[in-house]
């Protein structure tokens, strides 16, 4: 058992995608929140639990035919593959499908493409189209916490009539060490390799789940107590077995963090500033009306579904602009997206002694444009 330079530890090397994904070159595309199995740690928020919802890393896909957003999505992420997630993308098949082929014919035969699922909605054919498609590696997510719990497993038997690599992913529970060394014996001699989780107390469940007796490993994170000492008792078990335990740290720290400066090099505008840890930090001229506020995401995302009243803001945000240009000399730029204008710091200062609402912001390169900090001159 070896650590890794991410926060987590391997028996053997890593899987292609975990490769990538460490290194932020996976476009988390997340199909929807609905799902064939119902699991009581599932990490999913109120946002996406149990429903119809499409995302491409932070980006909400309104619409299911407009894979162009999730292209450009993974353009501007210099993504090298996609990880397919959920819920469970089986339940959507037909739209699985549609964006494997896409991303395929856009990026290449070398962009590599993983998927998550349980094992109730496999079946032979689906994993024949799948794979057809283009998907390079599955992953399974066997149930090993219901009273039922083997009753699908003999389906891992379809995967193997396909030449893709086949893994098996599984959250480390505290408390379910028989289980887990069962499901491995069970499926070790069926697959390529297994990523254990470091098991989270959070999502729609957290408050059951804390009812249950699982505690945070710190008190300043998600991950349970004993998570890792038992993916590590595990390991030591099984030391000739491909795996990689993937730490909540490693999520969090390296996955997204480095995806997030791919993405900063593409996202910044030329008033931008990026940091080391890839926030942009740029200038913005707020809307009297449309400054951050309690619910401002909210308000932001009601406003771009009424085309009537986001068209009225596109067009009082060129007024200004045309404005601030004339009276000032100073340049910005319209953002679409969070309906302001946006410019540099140092031209936002200056503004700021004739005008209101300008400000440094501080903020995630993402399509959302999440802040960290807002600083109002």
């Amino acid at each position: 058992m070896k650590k890794t330079p991410y926060f987590s530890w391997r028996n053997g090397e890593l899987c292609t995608g975990c490769r990538l994904c460490v290194k932020g070159a996976k476009l988390v595309m997340f199909v929807t929140g609905l799902c064939s199995q119902n699991c009581f740690y599932c990490p999913l928020s109120e946002r996406k639990y149990k429903k119809d919802v499409i995302c491409a890393n932070e980006w909400e896909i309104k619409d299911e035919n407009n894979v162009e957003e999730i292209l450009e999505e993974a353009k501007m992420c210099d993504s090298l593959g996609a990880g397919i997630t959920g819920g469970d993308p089986l339940v959507k098949l037909n739209r699985t499908i549609k964006y494997i082929r896409a991303l395929k014919k856009r990026f290449g035969k070398k962009f590599h493409i993983h998927l998550y699922t349980p094992l109730l909605l496999v079946t032979d054919r689906k994993l024949e189209q799948l794979y057809k498609a283009g998907l390079d590696e599955i992953r399974f997510h066997p149930d090993f916490t219901t009273a039922q719990y083997k009753r699908f497993w003999n389906k891992i038997e379809h995967a193997k009539n396909y030449k893709w690599k086949i893994g098996i992913e599984i959250p480390i529970i505290p408390g379910h060490k028989e289980k887990l060394i069962e499901l491995i014996d069970y499926f070790r001699e069926h697959v390529d390799f297994f990523n254990f989780n470091e098991f989270e107390v959070t999502g729609v469940h957290a408050k059951a789940m804390h009812d249950m007796g699982f505690r945070s490993k710190d008190g300043i994170s998600y991950a349970a107590k004993g998570s890792e000492a038992l993916a590590k008792e595990l390991m030591r078990k099984y030391p000739k077995l491909k795996i990689h335990y993937c730490t909540a740290k490693l999520k969090d720290k390296i996955q997204l963090a480095n995806r997030v400066k791919r993405r900063a090099k593409n996202a910044k505008t030329k008033y931008d500033k990026v940091t080391p840890e890839g926030m942009l930090v740029r200038g913005v001229i707020y809307l009297e009306n449309m400054k951050p506020s309690f619910g401002y995401h909210v308000q932001l995302r009601k406003i771009r579904e009424n085309k009537k009243q986001y068209s009225a803001i596109l067009k009082d945000l060129a007024q200004l602009q045309k404005e601030l240009k004339r009276d000032f000399n100073a340049d910005t730029v319209v953002d679409i997206d969070k309906l302001r204008l946006i410019t540099s710091a140092a031209n936002a200062r200056k503004l700021a002694k004739n005008i209101d609402n300008c400000a440094i912001v501080e903020e995630y390169p993402t399509k959302d444009a999440l802040e960290v900090e807002i600083d109002f001159l």
